[in-house]
């Protein structure tokens, strides 16, 4: 710039500029030198778009299906205080027919059949995919293991039969163990001081259960129409006993 008189003046000094762009904000920072000389291996296998995915299940077979994901056993003792069942159990491949004493308990969520009887009497089992936790009435895991095999029987008692699948296991004493499900399902009708068990309020589907059930409406039905008619007749006449009835009786002697 310039002046009128004075020619050119010096160049004015800048006070500020901006921050040039080429400045790096970050080179304050403490920078972590790396290795590169040294690389541990990675197990990871590599990954490969035609290997199937490890973690899918095998698929359950439709039997298989109907088994409970976890059972729990709560008593493998009866004391007297127990109801016991004289069961028969029919193989479905053999058609082999075994009798057992099941006991009921209410403690147990499935129904086992003890492992010494299946081997005692020979009878095939079936292998599982996956095993099921068997736990006590704590929590705690059963001293018996895993359940890994089942048997497919036919179970028969009285006029009741099923096909169902029983839970191999170690029961000590016991042979069969039939537990709460099971007895949900039928809606046991249990006389305690006889002992005596009687399965009249099976669902439908037991054909065994509803002829238990006809026969015993047919006798209410009987029962029912004799009152009836006593009912619906006459009031029974009040008949004074004469003088000769009051008299007693003379027994001549012999």
């Amino acid at each position: 710039m310039f002046s009128p008189g004075e020619g050119f003046c010096l160049a004015w000094l800048a006070k500020s500029m901006p921050r040039s762009l080429l400045v790096n904000r970050f080179t304050v920072l403490d920078v972590e030198e790396v290795n590169t000389d040294v690389c541990e291996p990675i197990d990871a296998p590599p990954l490969s778009l035609s290997d199937p995915d490890r973690t899918t299940q095998p698929q359950k077979p439709k039997w298989e299906k109907r088994l409970p994901k976890r059972l729990s056993v709560n008593t493998l003792d009866a004391h007297g205080t127990s109801i016991i069942l004289p069961i028969e159990v029919s193989t479905t491949d053999a058609s082999e027919v075994h009798s057992i004493k099941a006991l009921l308990d209410s403690g147990a969520t499935g129904n086992f059949i003890d492992r010494d009887f299946i081997r005692t009497k020979g009878i095939n089992t079936r292998s599982i995919s996956r095993p099921i936790p068997v736990y006590n009435v704590d929590g705690s895991p059963n001293e018996a293991g895993q359940i890994s095999e089942v048997v497919d029987v036919v179970l028969r008692y009285k006029t009741h039969s099923e096909r169902t699948l029983l839970a191999v296991s170690s029961l000590g004493r016991q042979s069969m163990i039939l537990g709460y499900t099971w007895l949900k399902d039928h809606n046991l009708e249990v006389n305690w001081q006889t002992g005596e068990v009687q399965m009249n309020r099976c669902p439908p589907r037991y054909k065994g259960c509803c002829v238990i059930r006809k026969e015993q409406a047919s006798r209410k039905r009987i029962e029912t129409r004799a009152l009836n008619v006593c009912w619906s007749g006459p009031c029974p006449e009040y008949v004074k006993d004469s003088e000769e009835d009051k008299a007693p009786c003379h027994i001549p002697e012999i």
